[in-house]
């Protein structure tokens, strides 16, 4: 029988397999969705930021509920929210109807994500701490691995929208646990809650995201865009000059002095906007390019997951006794050594080509997710574990957001160019950019079956050489963001 403490890792370790399994199925299903919804690239990406942005965007808010009202509160209603959400993602018949409910998943998300390390912080102490921390690392781990494999079966088998209701059973059995077995904590010092901080800090991010999945349909110097970015920028400076001037701020910038705390919050980000921003695109490759089925690209996925799952919980165990910074500089450098070896696909390429850049980031998934964990709840007193549980989850989710939408801005461009370029002397030029938007978003097969028959052959062998030219250049602008990320967190 459990006692009390199990219980309360189970719960938490559930809610976390289901939120994250949530973001790795959606990404084997994407080719699915868009052809049942019809869905553009700029659809694509929303599918998944949709759920980032307003994920990142609550998650400081939601902890600073969760110390005011009741963390337990907070992760249940969150994770009742989030039920409804996948309900109506999986009814959804249109892309913006699909996107609004992926946003509502994200503030339920919200909820739980801010709230599952400081409910795991206040229930444990020292070795038991560090060993709980582990077990949820290879939670995450776990999550990843099942994820594809788990998204093509539901694919497959009952069809994308399966992904979603599966969360239903999952979250309600999940919602029972906490109510009878998790303990309530709050931190009595939090009186109240940032409102400005949240409208300038959810604004800005926004603002940001729009402009760059918007960029290059209307231009990088356009009025409009540059607008954007240029809000973006003066509510993040609004947003800094309230949380310095206000009594209870929702992100206290008096934390990032913690040299190890800072530290955690670059290797959450940097992991996010280079390894996981690019499953989306690796995904579309396997599927749009190299044809495989949502099962098949599951299941090719399974030895960067597993490597991850094995190697998080031996280091969880080894965080309380090698310095945090070793395993985040040691496992974003793998990261980054691991999408250096991706790059380099070619025309010909299968999807061994991935195989050895798989292995080694997901050994460097592994030994950075639990260290990133243990840095950002190890240094702050419990009563202050929500707040710095949301702000490292932030860190990750604006990383996947931003890192979505920058890669898919360079991607596209990188592929209307190139498409441009080869048509430039035939009678598909006219239609180059429309062709170069199709192919980044559904690999050749959107473009060949509508062209004439005597250009198939020719387009499809642009299509595919433009679509490879794309992810090999944002592999490497992974691989570097990575690389820096590792080099400032052992700083």
């Amino acid at each position: 029988m459990l006692d009390s403490k199990q219980y309360t890792l189970l719960t938490v370790c559930l809610a976390t397999f289901m939120l994250l399994i949530d973001i790795t199925v959606v990404n084997v299903a994407l080719p699915d969705i868009q052809a049942d919804l019809d869905s553009s690239f700029a659809d694509l990406q929303w599918v998944v930021d949709a759920y980032a942005l307003t994920l990142a965007a609550l998650l400081l808010t939601a902890g600073s509920l969760a110390d005011l009202f009741g963390r337990r509160r907070i992760f249940v209603t969150g994770l009742l929210l989030f039920i409804l959400a996948s309900l109506l993602c999986g009814l959804a018949h249109t892309p913006t109807l699909l996107n609004v409910a992926r946003a509502g998943q994200g503030i339920g998300g919200a909820g739980m994500f801010a709230t599952s390390l400081a409910i795991l912080a206040s229930a444990f102490e020292g070795q038991e701490r560090a060993k709980a921390i582990g077990i949820w690392g290879a939670t995450i781990g776990f999550s990843v691995a099942m994820g594809p494999l788990v998204g093509g079966v539901l694919t497959e088998g009952l069809g994308w929208e399966w992904i979603f209701f599966v969360n239903i059973p999952v979250g309600l059995g999940t919602a029972w646990l906490a109510l009878r077995h998790v303990e309530e904590t709050r931190n009595p010092a939090q009186t109240r809650v940032d409102w400005g901080g949240l409208v300038t800090f959810s604004g800005a991010l926004f603002l940001l995201v729009f402009a760059l999945i918007q960029a290059n349909d209307h231009g990088w110097g356009s009025a409009d865009i540059v607008a954007r970015f240029a809000g973006a920028a003066l509510l993040l400076a609004a947003f800094v000059v309230i949380e310095r001037r206000v009594e209870q701020p929702m992100l206290d910038l008096t934390l990032f002095r913690k040299p190890s705390f800072t530290g955690a919050a670059i290797a959450a980000f940097a992991l996010s906007a280079s390894m996981f921003a690019m499953f989306l695109y690796l995904t579309l490759y396997m599927q749009n390019v190299l044809g495989y089925g949502p099962l098949e690209a599951g299941l090719r996925f399974l030895p960067l997951s597993l490597l991850s799952f094995v190697v998080a919980p031996v280091v969880g165990n080894l965080t309380a006794k090698v310095p945090v910074r070793i395993f985040l500089g040691a496992g974003l450098l793998m990261v980054a050594f691991g999408l250096l070896l991706m790059r380099g696909i070619e025309v010909g390429s299968g999807w061994t080509t991935l195989l050895a850049g798989f292995m080694v980031a997901g050994a460097g998934i592994g030994m950075t997710n639990p260290a990133i964990a243990t840095a950002a709840v190890g240094v702050v007193e419990p009563a202050r574990s929500g707040m710095a549980s949301g702000i490292n989850t932030t860190f990750r989710q604006v990383g996947i957001a931003t890192g979505i939408a920058a890669l898919g801005a360079l991607f596209e461009s990188r592929v209307t160019s190139k498409v441009t370029d080869a048509l430039a002397s035939t009678p598909a030029a006219g239609s180059a950019d429309d062709i170069g938007t199709a192919v980044a978003s559904g690999g050749p097969r959107a473009v060949v079956g509508q062209a004439p028959p005597a250009m198939r052959d020719q387009l499809e062998a642009i299509a595919r050489e433009s679509f490879i030219s794309g992810l090999n250049e944002i592999l490497l602008v992974s691989m570097c963001v990575a690389a820096v990320g590792g080099i400032l967190a052992l700083a």
